[in-house]
């Protein structure tokens, strides 16, 4: 027992990453080797997703209201500036998938199979759907995990308790510290829990329902890439002025490795807090931040909404002018803002920007099916640009501050 503690606590306190690398490896392997004993691995997987879906409402909940609670006076969150950064990228994105489907134009074999699931039918309705769940009943916002509800009421306690007393304030920040330390135990779980997200997919699917979608795949993911690579990269060394790929990087390994597998925007919460507690980033503002980002942060869900809606385009062999594509992207970007913090939330938007183009809606849910199938890769690339750019933005907001409070005090010495 003496020799298995050390051994035990090597692990607890190795790096999350490689620990996740050789998950993945492994599934891999497993989905190789023996894809029946892969499948039945499906199980690991699922109690990972679902124990962060579970926990990461409450985590919200707790964190928001206790950090508001708590926060001293005078003290800036740099709210604005990352709400900013939110949108403008999300904006970004869609202009940058408008280009790439013009570069690179792609038809579709559309499929026979529709979903039942009714989109949309308008800005306003997407609109009018945001106010009413920020105005939802908070235990139901809990429980159904509506993170736009919870954050409505999290901000309006956390006002509310901010004239409290101490010592109900402290109440709820050893809450928020007990439930943070449930959400570690949770995510140093992750590597067992993607390799059972892994050697699931790859035994069931082999990617082969994918080759034929190769070309859709390849503008959707390359888009993403130079959201992520180029695009993000420059906005964050306008704001911070030093080169900004240690930052990106590590973002992209530490949260978008988790999201890419869990393909949840909302489950991948917990793993963004962790992160930004790493980066050593202000508590008060990332925890309003992080689950803002995973409600309102959807770069990749634009991207995926205007292209799958030029494809059906391209498909039908309809007319685009130059200022149709730009509402194109301004629906795209206001639409990804409300697109469902789970997997495939962003595909049921794609009939709304369709209908810019007369599409009737029959085809434009052929062209969701098409989404659902290239979903294994298109969903989640799109969650770990989205869940990963959450972290770089609040960070690089964080770090911008801290260099104009720097600066402020060289010039007073």
């Amino acid at each position: 027992m003496s020799q298995s503690q050390p051994f035990l606590a090597r692990v607890a306190n190795g790096s999350l990453v490689i620990q996740i690398l050789v998950g993945i490896i492994a599934g891999v392997a497993l989905a190789v080797i023996s894809p029946s004993s892969a499948l039945s691995m499906s199980s690991l997987g699922g109690l990972f997703v679902a124990a962060l879906k579970a926990v990461a409402p409450i985590l919200v909940f707790i964190l928001v209201a206790s950090s508001i609670a708590n926060q001293k006076k005078g003290t800036h969150t740099n709210m604005k500036p990352i709400i900013f950064l939110y949108l403008l990228g999300t904006l970004l994105a869609a202009f940058t998938a408008v280009a790439m489907s013009f570069l690179f134009p792609t038809t579709l074999t559309l499929v026979t199979s529709t979903t039942s699931i009714a989109p949309p039918e308008g800005i306003a309705e997407v609109i009018n759907s945001l106010f009413f769940k920020m105005v939802d009943n908070p235990i139901n916002a809990l429980m159904t995990g509506n993170f736009i509800g919870i954050l409505a009421w999290a901000i309006a306690l956390g006002f509310s308790l901010h004239q409290a007393s101490d010592a109900t304030k402290q109440v709820f920040q050893d809450m928020s510290d007990g439930v943070t330390l449930i959400v570690r135990f949770i995510i140093r779980l992750a590597p067992i829990g993607i390799f059972g997200l892994v050697a699931h997919t790859f035994a069931q699917t082999g990617f082969n329902a994918l080759l034929g979608y190769a070309h859709l795949l390849g503008v959707l993911l390359g888009s993403m890439a130079i959201i992520a690579l180029i695009v993000n990269p420059l906005i964050v060394f306008v704001k911070i002025r030093t080169n900004p790929y240690p930052l990106v990087f590590r973002c992209l390994r530490e949260s978008g490795i988790t999201a890419f597998f869990t393909r949840s925007s909302a489950a991948n919460i917990p793993v963004n807090m962790r992160l930004c507690e790493d980066l050593n980033l202000h508590e008060d503002t990332y925890s309003v931040s992080i689950p803002l980002g995973a409600t309102i942060n959807m770069g990749g869900a634009a991207i995926t909404i205007t292209i799958l809606t030029l494809a059906a385009v391209h498909t039908l062999g309809i007319e685009v002018d130059l200022a149709t594509a730009v509402l194109l992207s301004v629906v795209a970007a206001v639409s990804a803002c409300g697109a469902s913090g789970v997997a495939g939330g962003s595909l049921l938007l794609i009939p709304l920007a369709a209908s810019l183009f007369g599409i009737p809606n029959e085809i434009a849910m052929q062209v969701v099916a098409v989404g659902f199938i290239i979903g294994v890769i298109q969903d989640s690339a799109e969650t770990a640009l989205n869940s990963s750019t959450d972290v770089v933005f609040t960070a690089a907001a964080c770090l911008a501050a801290e260099r104009k409070k720097a600066k402020v005090r060289l010039q007073k010495s």
